[in-house]
C-alpha cells in the first residue's frame, strides 16, 4: 500500500469514528470565541473533556500525598502485626499455659 493511499485510509477512519467532525466543533468553538484563551491547548483539552493542566497537577499532588500516607499506614500495619505475633509467641511460651 502506497503512501497516499494509507493517508486516505487513516482519513476515512478519523472520518468513520467521529474523531474529524468532533474536533472541526472543538476547532470551530475557539474560533468563535470573543477573547482567545491563553492556551489553545487547554481550551482543546477541557472541551474534549480532558482535565485542566491545574485540575491535572492537583491530581498529581493528591496521588504523591495520598501514596506517602499509604507507605506510613503499611509501615504501622507491618509493624503493629509484628508486634502482633511477637505477643503470641510469648503468650505461647508462657509457663503458665
Amino acid at each position: 500500500m502506497d503512501r497516499e493511499a494509507k493517508k486516505e485510509a487513516f482519513r476515512k477512519y478519523l472520518e468513520s469514528s467521529g474523531v474529524l467532525d468532533t474536533l472541526t466543533k472543538v476547532l470551530v468553538a475557539l474560533y468563535e470565541e470573543n477573547d482567545k484563551p491563553s492556551s489553545a491547548v487547554a481550551f482543546v483539552q477541557q472541551k474534549l473533556g480532558g482535565p485542566s493542566i491545574s485540575d491535572y497537577e492537583k491530581l498529581k499532588a493528591e496521588k504523591l500525598d495520598l501514596q506517602l500516607k499509604y507507605n506510613e499506614l503499611l509501615g504501622i500495619h507491618k509493624d503493629t502485626c509484628r508486634q502482633l505475633e511477637e505477643l503470641k509467641n510469648m503468650k505461647c511460651g508462657a509457663p503458665w499455659n
